[in-house]
C-alpha cells in the first residue's frame, strides 16, 4: 500500500510517519509537497503521488489567530480536505481525515457522541466542521476522526508550554473549568495503524460501519489544570529540576482568549471500541511514555550544557 500522510511536520503527522513507516510504502508530505492553503493545486499533486490510502492530519490549528484569518482557516481546514476527498472518492481511495472536539459548543457534562449536533464556538471550530461536511459530501470511503487536546513529547503544545513555564516560574495559573482528555499523538498513531491494518477493503468496510465518523481520544478526563499538575508531578518524579512551587486553578474568565473554548470536551469512545476494537488507554498511562521521552531530552540538554 502507498499511504500518503499529510502534515508530517506536525504532531499527529510525525507520529503517523514513525508508526507506519515500517509497514507501508509511505508518502510523507509536508507543506512543500502538499500545500492545503492552495486547494486548487491539490488534485495534480495527488495524481503525481498516486496514493492507495490518504491520512490527512494537516490543518490550520492556530485557534486564536483563526479569529483574524477565518478565510485562510476555511481554505486549509475545509476547502482543501474537500478537494482531497473528491479526488479520493473519484478513484476509490479511502481517506482518514482528522477533526476536533472544537466542533462542539462545550455545553453539558456528558461525553459528546458522534451524532450529537455540532455548534462550534470559534472560527477554527467552524472551519473544521465545514471540512467534515465537505469530506462527507464527496461521497467516498472516508472516515472523519475527531480527537482532542493533542500533545507529544516533541513539538509546540501544552506539554512543552507547561514544561517551559515550570522551569522558569514559581507559580503557574491554569484554567480548571474546561474538561477533556489529553491525547498523545503516539496513541492516535497507534489507533490509526490499527484502523488501516486490514488493508484497503478492510478500511472501506470499517468506514461504512462507523458511519464515516469516530471519536478518538484517551480514556478518562481532567481539566487543563489537572493536566498541568500531572506534567509537573511527572517531571519532578523523573528528576527534572523545576522552579514551580504551585499550580493555581483559575477560570476561563481569568484567562481570556480571542477564541472561545468549549468547557466540555469529553468525547464518547464507544464507537472507537466496538467498531475498531481499539482498547481504551487512560490519559495518565498515555502521558507517562511522553514524559519519559521529554525528561530524557531535558537531561541530555542539561548534560551538554
Amino acid at each position: 500500500m502507498r499511504v500518503l500522510v499529510t502534515g508530517v511536520s506536525g504532531q499527529v503527522g510525525g507520529a503517523l510517519v514513525a508508526r507506519l513507516q515500517a509497514g507501508a510504502a509511505l508518502l510523507a508530505a509536508d507543506r512543500t509537497v502538499l500545500d492545503l492553503a492552495a486547494p486548487h493545486a491539490i488534485p495534480a499533486v495527488l495524481d503525481r503521488l498516486a496514493p492507495d490510502i490518504i491520512l490527512n492530519p494537516a490543518a490550520y490549528t492556530a485557534v486564536d489567530k483563526a479569529e483574524d484569518e477565518p478565510a485562510l482557516a476555511m481554505r486549509v481546514n475545509a476547502q482543501a480536505p474537500g478537494a482531497i476527498a473528491r479526488w479520493a472518492a473519484a478513484r476509490g481511495v479511502p481517506l482518514i481525515h482528522f477533526s476536533t472536539d472544537y466542533v462542539f459548543d462545550g455545553s453539558g457534562e456528558r461525553p459528546w457522541r458522534e451524532d450529537d449536533d455540532a455548534r462550534p464556538l470559534s472560527a477554527y471550530g467552524a472551519s473544521k466542521l465545514a471540512g467534515e461536511r465537505d469530506v462527507r459530501a464527496a461521497g467516498g470511503a472516508a472516515l472523519i476522526v475527531r480527537t482532542s487536546w493533542v500533545y507529544a513529547a516533541a513539538g509546540r503544545n501544552f506539554l512543552h508550554t507547561i514544561t517551559r513555564a515550570a522551569r522558569e516560574r514559581a507559580e503557574l495559573r491554569v484554567v480548571a473549568d474546561q474538561v477533556g482528555a489529553p491525547t498523545s499523538a503516539t496513541f492516535i498513531a497507534d489507533a490509526v495503524a490499527r484502523m488501516v491494518s486490514g488493508g484497503i477493503e478492510g478500511l472501506r468496510g470499517r468506514c461504512a460501519e462507523a458511519g464515516g465518523l469516530v471519536h478518538l481520544a484517551a480514556d478518562g478526563e481532567t481539566s487543563w489544570h489537572g493536566f498541568a499538575c500531572a506534567i509537573v508531578e511527572g517531571l519532578k518524579s523523573r528528576g527534572i529540576k523545576l522552579a514551580v512551587e504551585r499550580v493555581t486553578a483559575i477560570t476561563s474568565d481569568q484567562y481570556p482568549t480571542k477564541a472561545r473554548r468549549p468547557h466540555n470536551s469529553r468525547l464518547d469512545l464507544t464507537r472507537l471500541h466496538t467498531v475498531f476494537g481499539i482498547n481504551l488507554l487512560h490519559w495518565r498511562d498515555a502521558l507517562a511514555p511522553e514524559l519519559d521521552l521529554l525528561a530524557r531530552e531535558l537531561s541530555n540538554v542539561s548534560g551538554r550544557g
